[in-house]
């Protein structure tokens, strides 16, 4: 007899997440015991999770495992497709152009001394282009997995933890002595700084970070792996932001009626006030290679407009702290004009319309950006849809960000 199980610890973060975990613990530990430990009739068998074997209770008893970590070189290639892999797998296809996309978005796990892409990743992408040939690239992984982990390493975050937060988000890395056997319930330890250990060991086993080479002295070197994961970062960081921000309604409400008003400076005011207070990517994630061989460089499409990921960032707290407003009818990247609106706003009651435009300050050029927007919102007719709703006010707003801070050029129309 051979057994096969993979992913033998998802029951148990499911437990661990409901409240259940003793429970669950119990019962696989009789089920594994059955299986591995009297079972006569067994050859062997190969088990797969993102916790190590050693030492997780359920396997009391069974000390004859042979456990390949992350980090480990032996058979390092055979838990993700290689670049040779994936190229072969384009080319039977016939879908060779689209490689550095797939590179960028599913590529960069390390295992050993080998990178490797997420093998899900790969073959659904591939699936969708062989049925359309420009399909998007999609986080296949991200909807096949529970991203519970990173939503508590931000809800628990220090001051320290965002910072490295905001450096693995704007492509750099974070160096951790991490645990490399641990149970869920290590995660309950009510010293934070142990806590955050384990937080960190988990985030790099369940594959939200990985090594950026092989570690040292237990020194892990921990970097986000491609575009997809990062995404999840963002999207998390995004709701983490927009619960901890309404919650102060004062502030928020002040917010919203300054964008109502016009009053651009008090809006200007408190949305740095607001990303002082949050995690925020200080910068453009994309690996040099990237920056080198694809010809859009650091824009990403969406629709039929390229975005800056910065911009995407930032764009995307706005829409929580507007759309938090639930009177109001709010549209992202809507066909305005001749092209497409970063925001647009409409307050029907008061007949107040406003268009948003959002541009990321490179290097803190705060000046150009809010021209740049600005002349966009203008040459684009971006406000004439507004005015076929019958707003009566219409507020204009050019928005440059750069790392933690915006500055915000503003001109009213009348109808």
């Amino acid at each position: 007899m051979i057994v096969l199980i993979d992913e033998y610890d998802v029951p148990l973060d499911k437990a661990y997440q409901y409240g259940y975990y003793p429970e669950m613990v119990n019962l696989i530990r009789s089920l594994f015991s059955q299986v591995f430990k009297t079972n006569g009739n067994l050859y062997f068998a190969v088990i797969t999770g993102c916790l190590r074997i050693a030492r997780e209770s359920i396997f009391t008893g069974l000390n004859n495992f042979k456990v390949r970590a992350i980090s480990d070189v032996d058979f390092a290639e055979y838990f993700g497709f290689t670049d040779d892999e994936v190229k072969d797998m384009l080319c039977y296809y016939g879908l060779e152009a689209s490689f550095a996309q797939i590179k960028e978005w599913y590529d960069g796990y390390r295992f050993g001394n080998t990178d490797v892409y997420c093998p899900w990743d790969v073959i659904n992408q591939c699936d969708k282009l062989r049925a359309r040939a420009n399909a998007p690239m999609e986080a296949h992984w991200e909807n096949s997995s529970s991203n519970a982990i990173v939503q508590n390493i931000l809800e628990t975050a220090t001051e320290t933890t965002k910072s490295e937060i905001e450096a693995l988000i704007s492509g750099e890395s974070v160096e951790k002595v991490l645990v490399p056997e641990l149970t869920y319930t290590d995660l309950d330890s009510e010293d934070q700084e142990v806590r955050q250990t384990y937080l960190w060991s988990v985030l790099l086993a369940a594959g939200y970070l990985t090594d950026a080479e092989l570690p040292e002295n237990g020194v892990h070197k921990l970097i986000i792996p491609n575009r997809e994961v990062l995404g999840i970062y963002e999207k998390r960081i995004r709701s983490w932001f927009k619960v901890k921000i309404v919650s102060d309604t004062t502030r928020w409400k002040a917010f919203c009626d300054a964008v109502k008003t016009g009053e651009y400076k008090e809006v200007q005011r408190l949305f740095n006030e607001f990303m002082s207070d949050s995690i925020s990517i200080r910068d453009t994630y994309v690996k040099k290679e990237m920056k080198e061989n694809l010809p859009t460089g650091k824009a990403i499409t969406k629709g039929s407009k390229k975005q800056n990921p910065s911009v995407c960032f930032y764009h995307g707290m706005l829409l929580g702290l507007l759309r938090a407003e639930g009177s109001w009818s709010i549209k992202s990247n809507a066909e305005s004009g001749i092209g497409y609106t970063d925001i647009r706003l409409e307050i029907p009651a008061a007949r107040v319309g406003c268009v948003i435009e959002v541009k990321y300050a490179e290097n803190g050029q705060y000046d150009p950006a809010c021209s740049k927007a600005m002349e966009q919102i203008g040459k684009g007719g971006y406000i004439e849809v507004l005015k076929q709703d019958g707003m009566q006010t219409i507020h204009k707003y050019g928005i440059a960000c750069y790392k933690k801070t915006c500055r915000i050029s503003y001109c009213m129309e009348s109808v």
